[in-house]
């Protein structure tokens, strides 16, 4: 494991649980002892001895001295295409979190190292595995709407999730590629999945609107303290680590090692992301897609609206649908499992695909109950991770390197065209990739 932050839990319970006979994890790659120390007692408590930890400079040290077939890299974004590279060059094919990278420079060097080394990368787009995405793809492919012309997707972060990126690391653009990479990646992959189809052309327009010390939110938060650690209980803004005991350990307790600070105030200075994005990006396959992405919002989830030449498909997703506080001042992850107050209630947890073609009535599709994260799709996910398949999947969800370049692509470009308000040909980057292969 290269890094062992809070997104390595998955890896690790997997390695431990599920498939502890195929895969045997033998090492950490991480700078930050109380990190490794942390998910040392879950291998412990599997019945092992806590497992030798290597800096990151030592990368290679480790995959030699412990004969590592497979590095996963669950680093912060910025020091993906490092981990990436050096991890191929010394022998060790790489499962990776996305994004692949965060810039052009990634890109070419990751490009460079698997023409070198001919190894293998896998990318981790989970998104892909949950039932209500393999459920439209399997509408798109199936020819129910006919051809593609365009898409819309819009993309809702709440102020419990949303606003988490702009109190960590991802709040500067140069360590996470800002959210048009981090977590867009996630979504311009889907679409270049279920279309089947490269991005050719993307125009984009964000700012920073809400957060940050002058942003719109600022006023209404009032003073605020730099930390969440400082604020008065109760404060809905601010993240309380030692209320959880898993994030206490990972990062408050922590940080005197590497003075990495998890709880950061959202309406300081310093935080060079967007909050509120927009693109438009045009396929070599002829569609478009709009896209657009608020980081501030009072409910979770996404809508996606695909239009074809005989139909139109409509997926409305509700991951969580108000934010809601309990008597302690606590965010309620999950309002919508709590008995409804009032019959007020308008927008509860859930989610609907619905079908229409020309001159017909429109029919809902039903979605498969999965269970776990992400609708089930971790699970999936894991399995051919950790196991491969025996035979193809008709949906095609494993990806390799080239989706991932395909996925950072739209957010880099988008990222270029915000900064000169010009259009950006996706070719003219020189990925290092021809995205289109």
């Amino acid at each position: 494991m290269a890094g062992t932050g809070h997104r390595s839990q998955m890896y690790v319970d997997a390695m431990l649980g599920d498939h502890a006979e195929v895969a045997e994890l033998v090492a950490w790659c991480e700078p930050n002892p109380g990190r490794a120390a942390y998910y040392d007692e879950a291998v412990v408590a599997a019945g092992r001895d806590p497992l030798p930890r290597y800096e990151p400079a030592q990368l290679e040290d480790m995959i030699r001295e412990q004969r590592v077939d497979v590095v996963v890299v669950t680093t912060p974004d910025h020091a993906h295409a490092d981990m990436v590279t050096r991890a191929l060059r010394a022998g060790a094919d790489v499962v990776v979190e996305k994004p692949l990278t965060i810039d052009v420079d990634g890109c070419r060097r990751i490009n460079a190292a698997v023409a070198e080394t001919g190894r293998d990368i896998v990318m981790t787009f989970n998104y892909r595995y949950s039932p209500r995405n393999s459920s439209l793809k399997e509408v798109i492919a199936s020819g129910r709407i006919g051809t593609v012309t365009s898409v819309h997707f819009e993309w809702a972060l709440d102020t419990v999730h949303g606003a988490d990126y702009f109190r960590r690391w991802h709040r500067e653009k140069a360590l996470s590629g800002g959210l048009l990479v981090h977590k867009s990646s996630h979504h311009f992959d889907l679409v270049n999945w279920w279309l089947d189809d490269a991005p050719q052309r993307v125009y984009a327009r964000g700012r920073l609107a809400f957060y940050g010390d002058s942003g719109l939110g600022a006023p209404q938060a009032g003073p605020r303290p730099a930390r969440g650690k400082d604020a008065e209980p109760g404060d809905r803004w601010s993240l309380d680590m030692s209320g959880d005991a898993r994030l206490k350990r990972l990062y408050l307790d922590a940080e005197h090692h590497d003075g990495y600070l998890r709880d950061q105030d959202v309406f300081t200075p310093g935080i060079t992301i967007e909050d509120n994005m927009a693109a438009v990006v045009d396929y070599h396959g002829g569609a478009v897609m709009t896209y657009s992405l608020n980081a501030h919002a009072p409910w979770e989830g996404y809508r996606v609206t695909v239009n074809g030449s005989e139909g139109r498909a409509e997926l409305e997703v509700i991951e969580r649908g108000s934010v809601e506080f309990d008597a302690s001042g606590g965010a309620v992850l999950d309002p919508s499992a709590r008995e409804a107050e009032s019959a007020d209630v308008l927008r509860p947890k859930g989610e609907r695909l619905v079908v229409q073609r020309h001159w017909e009535r429109a029919q809902e599709v039903e979605i498969p109950m999965g269970e776990g994260s992400h609708g089930g799709g971790d699970a999936i996910l894991l399995t051919d991770v950790f196991r491969g398949r025996t035979e193809d999947d008709p949906l095609g969800r494993p990806a390799g390197y080239v989706d991932g370049v395909r996925a950072v692509a739209v957010g880099i470009a988008a990222n270029e065209s915000i900064r000169t308000g010009q259009p950006v040909d996706v070719d003219a980057l020189e990925l290092g990739v021809d995205v289109r292969r």
